[in-house]
């Protein structure tokens, strides 16, 4: 519980907060959830790209909308990596065994050998892991925590714990906009893994306060995948 109470102390904190219109914030989880949405659904539900050239719009496009709301918001990178660090470093650590364990439970697939491995743990594993991390996770945290301190809902620990189930929910909207994109995820129930997934990583951000927690966690989730089975397990779209 004291755990608990530090991370919703540290959300109330108006230190990362630019002098904007509450609501402003809140204007960039929607359009992040039409952009994830406009990715997935052009690059793999219509022109159908392999899995490594789908991440290259992906990558350039998501990483330059988060580039932007750091520059518009005045966030400092700094002060969040250096935040509450060592409950980070235990987030993750429990985080990415429940991940790994999840991933190994499904079928398992051929994967690279020598440099083509390597190139997957890369592109796949690491780069693709932190940018659906930062995109999905992170983003909609903060610009929620940012909008709600700026209205000074953050400021006894009520308002704080509601703000943080907020946060969540909009994470969980960026997450399942971005998903149905892709074809393999709009059969009935295909959105229930990455939301739980993806929430859970979240949810890890929120409780330690420290946005390496979901980044570092996802990474792992995708190496895994890489090395059990990129063509079989379902945290690495898109199959064909």
């Amino acid at each position: 519980m004291s755990i608990l109470l530090h991370t919703l102390s540290v959300l109330g904190t108006r230190s990362q907060v630019v002098e904007r219109a509450w609501w402003s914030y809140l204007v960039w989880i929607p359009a992040a959830a039409v952009l994830g949405y406009a990715i997935a659904a052009i690059f793999s539900g219509w022109l159908h790209l392999p899995r490594s050239l789908f991440l290259v719009p992906y990558v350039i496009l998501a990483g330059l909308f988060l580039y932007a709301y750091k520059q518009w918001s005045g966030v400092s990178v700094s002060e969040l990596v250096r935040q509450n660090w060592f409950w980070s470093v235990i987030g993750t650590l429990l985080l990415g065994l429940f991940l790994v364990r999840n991933v190994l439970s499904q079928p398992a697939s051929p994967r690279g050998t020598g440099l083509k491995l390597f190139f997957d743990l890369l592109w796949s594993g690491i780069v693709y892991g932190g940018m659906d991390a930062l995109f999905l996770s992170v983003l909609p945290l903060l610009a929620t925590r940012q909008a709600f301190t700026a209205l000074g809902w953050a400021e006894n620990i009520p308002g704080k714990i509601l703000v943080g189930a907020i946060a969540l929910l909009l994470s969980l909207f960026v997450t399942t906009s971005y998903h149905w994109g892709f074809t393999e995820y709009q059969a009935p129930g295909g959105l229930a893994g990455p939301n739980v997934g993806n929430g859970i990583m979240s949810l890890g951000y929120l409780l330690t306060s420290n946005p390496l927690t979901a980044v570092f966690s996802h990474m792992i989730m995708h190496m895994t995948g890489v090395l059990h089975g990129p063509a079989s397990v379902m945290q690495l779209p898109p199959h064909y």
